[in-house]
Order: structure tokens, then sequence, then C-alpha cells
């Protein structure tokens, strides 16, 4: 498969004669997956990545679990770790947007703490979901020289679409296209429209894939994940947000 030419390129000469190297493969592949996940934008970031690099459905179904699970312990263990930390409304937004995997993770960590830490959270979190298109578009081109008959990624997957929905609406409201009216029911939907997110987040779980990846991958997105809180809490300190 190509994305083995690419990630893998020293084990090229042994895969025929050594067994396990398919299984070493498949393990980075999904320690990258892990990391597209964690640092952009969570399974979208993975269904994102998966045919550039030519990945199977199990590698992208482990990542994906990995991705929402560890979510999950993340939405409700954070608003505790920010009490204890005694970060601002801001700071907590902040801290969220800067760890939190997926958007709609984001919103239940924070619409229980306060309307600013999700307004902050969501703002800093749509700004980690710009990466998503460099980085498509940067493996897209290290496939292209490493295989140069693999999948060229179309605009729809360069261009995280729902951030153009969210500045449309975001200018909408700002220049008063949209009705007062309207903001309470619109807001009313949104919170059942990231209900049926979350849920949709967890249909995709398989937890069965996790068993069949290594527990050296597994320690590497446990510690990805205390490196990105470390550095996130370091970040809001320093800077003093909010």
């Amino acid at each position: 498969m190509a994305a083995r030419k690419l990630f893998s390129s020293e084990l090229r000469d042994e895969s025929a004669a050594v067994p396990g190297v398919t299984t070493r493969v498949t393990s980075r592949l999904t320690s990258f997956f892990a990391a597209c996940g964690n640092s952009i934008c969570g399974n979208s970031a993975i269904a994102a990545v998966a045919p550039v690099i030519g990945a199977d459905g199990s590698e992208v179904a482990a990542s994906i679990a990995f991705s929402a699970i560890l979510g999950v312990f993340v939405v409700v263990g954070l608003p505790f770790f920010g009490h204890v930390l005694k970060l601002s409304m801001v700071q907590y937004g902040a801290l969220a947007g800067l760890t939190i995997y997926a958007i709609p993770q984001v919103l239940a960590a924070t619409l229980s703490v306060s309307a600013t830490s999700a307004q902050i959270g969501t703002l800093v979190k749509l700004v980690r979901v710009l990466m998503l298109g460099p980085v498509v578009l940067g493996l897209s081109l290290a496939q292209h020289r490493a295989a140069p008959n693999g999948v060229r990624p179309s605009l729809g997957r360069l261009v995280p679409w729902f951030i153009v929905g969210f500045i449309v609406a975001a200018v909408a409201r700002s220049a008063g296209i949209v009705p007062v009216s309207l903001v309470t029911p619109m807001r009313l939907v949104a919170t059942d429209l990231t209900v049926l997110s979350m849920a949709a987040l967890g249909l995709a779980v398989d937890v069965r894939a996790l068993a069949r990846v290594g527990h050296r991958v597994a320690g590497a997105v446990l510690a990805s994940l205390a490196v990105i809180v470390l550095v996130s809490v370091l970040l809001v300190r320093t800077i003093n947000v909010g």
C-alpha cells in the first residue's frame, strides 16, 4: 500500500522476510492518525487524512476509537481540572479549545461552565481546525512524491467547510442579518445538534478495535494527550489569558 512507502521506508526491504513488519507499520499508521486527531480536530482529521495515505478500515477504526474515548475522558475531567487550577472563564475556554479533540466535545466541556468559556473554546478550537487543510495538502504532496499514482485530495478535504459556515453565520449575526427573534430558537436547535454530534461520535467507536493495537501505540496516544494538556496549561498561564 502506498502509505507504507511514505511512513515506513526503512522497513521496505525487510517486509518480505521479517514476520510482524505489517503489524509494526500498522501501529505506526495508527499512531500517526492519533497524532493528527489529537492535534487538529479528532475524527474529522483522521477521516480527511486516511484516504490520502491509503489507510485501511482497521487502522481508521482504531484511531477513531482512541480519539473518541479519550475525548470523553477529557470532556468529563477538564472542568474539574480547570476548577483545581482556579482558571477564569476565558482561561478555561482557551484551555478547552487547545486540548479537546472535536468541536462538539469542546461545547460539551464548556457549556456546563459558562457561555463565555464556550465561545472562547469554540473560537480557539476552530483556529486549530484551520490546520487541517495545510496538513492534508502537505501529506498529499509527500505521498505523490513517494507514489505518483496515489490519491489526491479533493477541495472538499482541503477546506473544513464547517469553518466557512461558522464564519458566514458569525458575520450574519454581527451584521444584524439574523433577526433577534430567531436567536433563541436557533440556540436550542444548536444544542440539539450538539447532542446528536456527540451521539454520532459514540456510534463511530468500535472498542474492539483498541484491542488490535499494541500497548506502545496506546502509550504514545496517552503521552501525546498529556503533553497537549501540559503545554496548553503553560500557554494559558504564561500569556495570562483572561
